[in-house]
């Protein structure tokens, strides 16, 4: 991939999309082509074909999807299943229809068992059932590394599929209902202190342990990938930031300067007990994170909420 190659972000103005394209231009790429979801409908097949037809790119991150935390799973299954595989079929048939020369699909860690082997290799998926709160969107992104993996086997496309850790970063999804696990405790937690609250009820028990990898440098591993990876295979990213809720949510109490309480909500679902991924094949290549978590924390933290509030 040249500095000159024509690049299509799919999902630019999302968490992982925006800060590909924040590294792509500082990287000098100077021939990226985007749209907007009011732009360009993805679920629409007739839209994003006549977008490839007239952008032609050479080179797809696939980074666009429809995504939220337990709460939105749970009560909107058929909403992640059918726009997920819709926005993916599009994407991924227009990209081989066209004649891309790569594509890079973004999956998830909930593509593994609830219950795999941890860390949590690549050989693990569909060695299991299923986490069950977000069950729809996992399946989802299991259609789409299969489709890749079958356009590869039948056609010898260079279409490569990336699986993620939880991720965090600036331009996050803070909605109510819709946000992850760490925006939606920052969010909360900074609003018990704006408020002066003597506590704050989070969900669950607390004991779930999750990994956490930067934005930013899931778009670094990104690019590298798209430099130097070639298989049909899937290759987890993440990083070696895992800890539990409980302290996830001490370490935002620390970053936000909140003193209260911690109260946890156990009729609440805790959702899968443990996500770590086996990173073995990312760092043979050579490929390591480098934001160290409560850095990235203040980042993300400062550009959201403490420089517009001014509480620091």
């Amino acid at each position: 991939m040249q500095k000159t190659s024509k690049i299509y972000i799919a999902g630019h103005c999302g968490l992982v999309g925006s800060a590909l394209l924040r590294r792509l231009q500082s990287d000098a790429y100077t021939n990226l082509c985007y749209a907007s979801s009011s732009e360009l409908d993805l679920r629409n097949l007739q839209a994003v074909q006549f977008f490839f037809e007239k952008e032609k790119p050479e080179y797809v991150f696939l980074a666009a999807a429809k995504v939220g935390g337990i709460m939105a799973n749970a009560t909107q299954p058929f909403d992640f299943l059918y726009d997920n595989v819709q926005i993916q079929n599009n994407v991924i048939h227009s990209a081989w229809q066209y004649g891309a020369k790569k594509l890079l699909f973004l999956g998830s860690s909930c593509i593994y068992p609830k219950f795999a082997t941890q860390p949590i290799a690549e050989k693990e998926l569909l060695n299991g059932y299923l986490e069950s709160t977000n069950e729809a969107y996992a399946i989802a992104k299991i259609a789409g590394i299969k489709l890749c993996q079958a356009l590869h086997a039948q056609y010898g496309c260079d279409f490569i599929c990336a699986m993620p850790t939880n991720l965090y970063g600036l331009n996050d999804n803070y909605h109510a209902e819709n946000a992850h696990v760490l925006p939606a405790l920052l969010q909360k937690i900074h609003q018990a202190k704006i408020d002066n609250l003597p506590s704050v009820m989070l969900w669950g028990t607390g004991e779930p342990r999750r990994e956490f990898l930067f934005a930013d440098d899931l778009a670094d591993a990104l690019l590298f990938l798209m430099q130097h990876y070639n298989s049909s295979e899937i290759i987890n990213v993440g990083s070696a930031d895992e800890m539990s809720i409980a302290n996830l949510a001490k370490a935002i109490c620390q970053v936000v300067g909140y003193t209260g309480k911690i109260l946890w909500d156990t009729s609440k679902p805790d959702g899968t007990p443990r996500k770590k991924l086996d990173l073995t094949k990312i760092e043979q290549l050579g490929w390591q994170a480098k934001t160290p978590f409560l850095e990235g924390l203040k980042q993300v933290y400062e550009s959201k909420f403490a420089l517009k509030d001014k509480i620091i």
